[in-house]
């Protein structure tokens, strides 16, 4: 089985980082398109890529391709890959918004799943939902799987909406983590505490604070009425967010992701 990955960006080097050290590739099947020098040569010294430049040398020696470019590439891609596709190839695309529809009727293809990846990923800690066509087999669903799960976690969804939702949550959630992560931070400097410090609080109150979520069957509220006394410092934390509606405020954030993604879904 081989894999091209189009596209060397940070996502894309990502998977196929990821996809290098699993068990259903052999060493040397994995291949990657892009058509900046500077990122193919990049990918040239890394010893299990194929770096390649020409969509000729590689779209019809695949079985698998991933799709790894921006959105508005894509139309161009596809007028040129269209005549060095064929019809037993499965397409595995990571484009926000991109349908599965418009990735069919533009190929000419009809194995296409649709996947929402995220930045963990790019240190083996991500969660990429998708969703496919009916014409992709279980087999291949399981292929698909083994290989989105070189790179963390993935999760199966019902159809389409959902990768949009799970684009307003998983994947653009990374980022609501960094700002409250950032705000933290500021605060910490504005009381007094160096730079390296004030990181090594932020940051290690997180990853505590989701290793408990994770290793127990808790809820959010419950956990914070374990650290929330009455009259006390948590609390005061507490009662501010609510008094300032932050709760509404994530919300309607993730909500604005969702529908940008629905909006971004309209125009392929």
């Amino acid at each position: 089985m081989k894999v091209l990955v189009i596209g060397a960006g940070n996502m894309g080097l990502t998977y196929a980082t990821g996809m290098s050290k699993s068990k259903l590739l052999k060493k040397g099947n994995i291949m990657v398109l892009d058509k900046s020098k500077e990122k193919l040569e990049e990918v040239g010294k890394i010893a299990y890529f194929d770096a390649i430049d020409k969509l000729e040398d590689c779209v019809p020696q695949a079985d698998i391709i991933f799709l790894a470019v921006k959105p508005y590439h894509s139309e161009e891609l596809f007028q040129r890959m269209k005549k060095l596709v064929n019809p037993e190839q499965l397409f595995i695309s990571i484009m926000a918004g991109v349908t599965i529809n418009f990735i069919q009727e533009s190929l000419g293809v009809k194995k296409v799943v649709r996947a929402m990846p995220n930045l963990p990923a790019q240190v083996g800690k991500g969660l990429t939902s998708y969703v496919s066509a009916e014409e992709v087999s279980r087999l291949e669903l399981f292929m698909v799987e083994g290989l989105l799960d070189t790179t963390g976690k993935s999760l199966r969804v019902k159809n389409e909406k959902y990768i949009d939702a799970s684009t307003g949550i998983s994947g653009s959630g990374p980022a609501y983590v960094f700002y409250f992560m950032q705000s933290m931070m500021e605060a910490a400097l504005q009381m007094g505490f160096s730079e390296n410090v004030s990181k090594v609080l932020v940051s290690q109150t997180f990853t505590g604070a989701v290793e408990l979520f994770n290793q127990n069957n808790l809820n959010p509220d419950t956990w914070m009425e374990m650290v929330a006394s009455k009259g006390g410092t948590t609390r005061a934390a507490l009662d501010s967010m609510e008094d300032n509606n932050v709760n509404e405020l994530i919300k309607e954030a993730a909500f604005a992701a969702f529908g940008r993604a629905v909006e971004l879904g309209e125009e392929y």
